[in-house]
């Protein structure tokens, strides 16, 4: 007879964390990331659009910090490999302007 209950207490936790489960799967499937992507299209489109911001900013971060590099350098006179490296650099991209 214990063992009976204590089969159906089982039995019950199992189906409220079951319940729980599928309560929260429901939750998830609502959210606006799965439903955006439910469709093959917009996984396509939202990765493309994400890949070229994503590369854009990158390209552009790193054309700034390099300039921005370049021009601290070439002030630099005290180490004259360096500073006449950036010079030859800073004389380079303004030539081709």
């Amino acid at each position: 007879m214990e063992n009976e209950e204590n089969l159906k207490d089982k039995q019950d936790q199992l189906h409220a964390d079951l319940n729980r489960l599928s309560d929260e799967v429901a939750l998830l499937n609502s959210h606006r990331f799965v439903r955006m992507h439910n469709s093959m299209f917009k996984l396509i489109s939202y990765q493309l659009f994400r890949g070229l911001a994503f590369g854009l900013g990158t390209a552009l971060g790193a054309s700034l910090l390099v300039s921005m590099l370049v021009v601290f350098l070439a002030q630099i006179e005290v180490v004259p490999i360096i500073g006449g490296l950036a010079t030859e650099v800073l004389q380079e991209i303004e030539k081709t302007r």
